[in-house]
């Protein structure tokens, strides 16, 4: 098709050229205006030929599929998108936008960089039944075009805490400080900055009708197609005041998705996963410290602790919950030593379900340790705990069957008669032995003291030969 096109052009080219040659030398002026004359009309009547589809050859547009909860390893994707067509020179950047809501740091970080990119960045909410709740609604607002597919939803963006009411006090200084910031760019988008500051302070949710009639939103689309089809050509006002049009017909969408790196990450956020690898991270080491060479436990359980910490380290740990299920542990060893007919271990499985549920204070369920996962970790962390530290226990109390401290107690018999000197047979071997009183050859004997290759016994009583 496109070959059919040049060769059109390169004949009417040709032709051009041909009777320029022709009437060379009846007029030189007349040939230089009409080959000058011919050429431009030549070139306009290509790409007026060409069709739409080959004229927007060579358009990007980069989309971001961000379908996770708001946290630092997803914001670092989004980031990393952006940069991607940044450096391509995309016509646009489609943000699919379908969240619960997630961290308020990572959220403006990432509401920064959509108002600091270079590329015009479209945010939609969709496909249909999905939701940009909390979070979501910040970044939705955030877009130099905010869309929302039909039975689609945003907004309930009230700062909460994990473990009931925030003081009063401290509930205003979050609000006023989150809906000023929601204000700071909402506005400047030419956005109804009023109604959105309501999903802050009065938790209000809009469906995309809704946010479309209230103007918080530019429009309403069903699909990634409808959103290029219809918006091709419209022009935005970016945050620094320029004007740019959309170029989006004929343009390659271009999917960025994220590294296997972040695809781990983020799988080890959500705070059930990282308790989990953190509790197999401390039975493998320590079946490791108690049973040195395995290795296999230790390498297991040393990899499962560094990524719980990982995770632990970016999300809102709260410092009671950990005390607690520190608590929790320490109630097991002591439980295996100290006979409480199970005391210490109840008050243990308790520490442990109060300290998981506090440990993470997320701001939406997502971002919180659920209760099952607390009650099926608590209880076999328990038994295999005091399982573990009691078989440890025992055996440090059980006497040595080798070596010197192995006899010490060890029942013999007296092969000469004992007195300063003698000899007996303990283990079936001969030994050098003294005592400090007669013992007559053939007695039984128990070994009490071993001194180099010799052995101080005494008579073994309630014996007769």
């Amino acid at each position: 098709m496109i070959r059919r096109y040049v060769d059109v052009a390169l004949a009417a080219w040709l032709g051009a050229r041909d009777v320029v040659l022709r009437d060379r030398f009846v007029s030189p002026l007349r040939c230089r205006s009409r080959s000058w004359r011919i050429l431009p009309a030549t070139l306009f009547c290509l790409i007026a030929c060409l069709p739409a589809s080959m004229q927007g050859q060579g358009r990007t547009i980069v989309q971001i599929d961000l379908a996770d909860i708001i946290h630092p390893v997803t914001r670092d994707y989004v980031a990393a998108g952006l940069e991607r067509a940044s450096e391509i020179g995309a016509s646009a950047v489609l943000i699919r936008l379908d969240t619960p809501g997630g961290l308020l740091d990572s959220t403006r970080e990432m509401v920064e960089s959509i108002l600091a990119s270079p590329v015009p960045v479209i945010i939609w909410v969709g496909p249909s039944g999905v939701r940009a709740a909390s979070a979501g609604f910040f970044i939705l607002l955030s877009g130099d075009l905010a869309l929302m597919a039909p039975g689609t939803n945003t907004g309930a963006s009230s700062p909460v805490s994990a473990f009931g009411e925030i003081p009063e006090t401290m509930q205003a200084k979050v609000e006023n400080d989150t809906s000023a910031f929601l204000r700071s760019y909402t506005r400047q988008r030419g956005r109804n900055a009023e109604l959105a500051e309501l999903a802050v302070t009065e938790a209000e949710a809009f469906t995309a009708e809704e946010a479309f009639e209230n103007n918080l939103i530019d429009g309403i689309a069903s699909s990634v197609a409808a959103v290029i089809e219809e918006y091709d050509g419209r022009e935005v006002v970016r945050f620094d005041g320029t004007r740019t049009r959309l170029e989006l017909s004929g343009a390659t969408v271009e999917l960025f998705g994220m590294t296997t790196r972040q695809r781990l990450l983020s799988t080890i956020m959500n705070p059930n996963i990282a308790l989990i690898l953190g509790v197999i991270g401390l039975l493998g080491l320590y079946v490791e410290v108690t049973h040195p060479g395995i290795f296999f436990p230790g390498v297991i359980g040393g990899i499962s602790l560094i990524l719980s910490l990982y995770a632990f380290n970016l999300l809102p740990v709260s410092l009671t919950g950990l005390l607690l299920v520190l608590l929790a542990l320490a109630l097991f060893v002591v439980e295996a030593t100290v006979p409480s007919h199970g005391v210490l271990a109840m008050g243990g499985v308790v520490s442990m379900v109060a300290g998981g549920l506090m440990l993470v204070d997320g701001p939406i369920p997502e971002l919180r340790v659920q209760l099952g996962t607390v009650l099926a970790l608590a209880l076999p962390m328990a038994l295999i705990t005091v399982f573990l530290v009691r078989l440890v226990f025992l055996s440090q109390r059980k006497k040595s069957a080798t070596g010197k401290s192995g006899m010490i107690g060890e029942l013999g018999t007296a092969v000469t008669d004992i007195h300063e000197a003698g000899k007996v047979m303990v283990h079936g071997e001969y030994w050098s032995a003294h005592s400090g009183i007669p013992i007559a050859q053939g007695r039984k004997v128990r070994v009490v003291r071993v001194e180099g290759l010799s052995v101080e016994v005494e008579n073994e009583e309630g014996y007769s030969q």
